[in-house]
């Protein structure tokens, strides 16, 4: 028999941002994500990111992790990859962390879930390449792209130049992800597109996959101090509408324990 599903949310919002109006939409889409697939929402942690963008060790986060491994759930769902890590290698060591603890992770933007095979293939694909590969692929694009304009050179950079990272978004498409997935995941990592540009796009992503460019392309997806300490917890409400995240007398808590 299939083991029960209990998911465990986790959001976080830019160091710039306010907590309550940025976090609410994300914990909504976790919470509905949860109830459209029949599993048990445990509850969540929001809280804001390191004001670098990365970095794995963050209170909430590793209040969420010690629940998971605590055995509290055996799902950690987020809205947005980039709100979980923007680092390939942080992300590696994430999944390896869950992936000893029983845990799955479900990605909602990049369609990414775990537990099942596409989603494990696609997750491996997001971690092929490791954070100095991909400084180096970034610089040599950069370093090439300099030396070009030095000289005079007015060349166009070819796919074939940058083969590692042919090979990851061929890996990406293999496994199932849309074009708008793939432009994502890459945008998060920022990495240069094939023509040393810093936004990816469905049209950049068909170019590097050597496709040619369709005439209707795919588009693109659409000061309080946070609370510090664990996160701010929020637990999922009786079916009574949208949760009101965050305002005084809803179910959010602060700090340890249930």
């Amino acid at each position: 028999m299939p083991q029960a599903v209990r998911a465990l949310g986790y959001v976080s919002v830019s160091a710039e941002s306010a907590l309550e109006p940025t976090a609410g939409p994300q914990a909504r889409a976790i919470e509905a994500a949860c109830a459209a697939r029949g599993w048990t929402f445990v509850g969540g942690v929001r809280e804001p990111e390191p004001a670098n963008g990365r970095g794995l060790e963050r209170p909430g986060l590793e209040h969420a992790l010690g629940r998971l491994q605590r055995g509290e759930a055996n799902y950690l769902v987020v809205a947005e990859l980039r709100r979980l890590t923007r680092s390939v290698v942080e992300l590696g060591g994430l999944l390896d962390r869950l992936g000893r603890a029983g845990v799955r992770l479900l990605v909602l933007d990049l369609g990414i879930d775990t537990g099942t095979e596409g989603g494990h293939l696609a997750a491996s694909a997001l971690t092929t390449v490791g954070g100095w590969e991909h400084e180096r692929l970034a610089e040599r694009s950069r370093k090439g792209l300099a030396a070009a304009r030095a000289s005079g050179a007015a060349g166009r950079p070819a796919v074939s130049d940058r083969p590692e990272l042919v090979k990851q978004i061929t890996t990406m498409r293999a496994s199932g992800m849309t074009l708008q997935a793939i432009a994502d995941a890459l945008n998060a990592e920022g990495v240069p597109t094939v023509r040393g540009g810093t936004r990816w796009r469905p049209s950049s992503v068909q170019a590097a996959l050597g496709y040619k460019r369709r005439p209707r392309g795919t588009g693109p997806a659409s000061n309080p101090k946070p609370p510090t300490g664990e996160g701010e917890r929020w637990m999922p409400e009786p079916d009574t509408g949208p949760p009101n995240q965050g305002q005084r007398g809803s179910p959010v808590a602060r700090g340890k324990g249930e």
